[in-house]
């Protein structure tokens, strides 16, 4: 297992592989472990992203969880860049409650990588988000999208 960081206009971004797959982004923390060919490229998309260079990651991804974590996770990497939608549209989808596709985004191990910044609450309000600064970092995050439009 090791992390990477990756300083971004969103904050300092800690990558996380274990067994050939990313399994964490998080905010802060420090390298540790070997850099691996994962790591590198994960970082290096993180970095195309920030620049607008990117915009659909390219990466092994694993999800510990549930089905139901999964599926979530799922729906929001088929959101496309720049576009929203509701946890509504989702809970649609998977056949649940909002409340419970909100809490499986809530608990998103791999935020910006899958998209959970946007999902937004009924009738496009904004929601929480759970990197680090919160709402501003989701605005932040939509806005270097061009879905903030959405936001006025």
């Amino acid at each position: 297992m090791g992390m990477i960081i990756v300083q971004t206009q969103f904050g300092l971004l800690g990558v996380t592989e274990a067994d050939g797959a990313i399994t964490r982004l998080g905010w802060g923390g420090a390298n540790d472990g070997p850099v691996t060919p994962l790591l590198t490229k994960a970082a290096a998309q993180l970095r195309a992203y920030d620049a607008g260079r990117l915009q659909v990651f390219d990466l092994p991804l694993r999800i510990d969880g549930s089905p139901f974590q999964r599926a979530v996770c799922k729906a929001m990497q088929d959101i496309a860049f720049g576009d929203t939608c509701t946890y509504g549209d989702i809970a649609k989808r998977l056949g649940q409650s909002a409340q419970a596709v909100g809490g499986a985004c809530g608990g998103n191990p791999i935020p910006i990588i899958i998209p959970c910044h946007r999902v937004m609450g009924a009738g496009g309000c904004l929601t929480g988000f759970s990197g680090a600064g919160g709402v501003e970092t989701k605005v932040a995050l939509l806005r270097h999208e061009g879905a903030a439009s959405l936001l006025i």
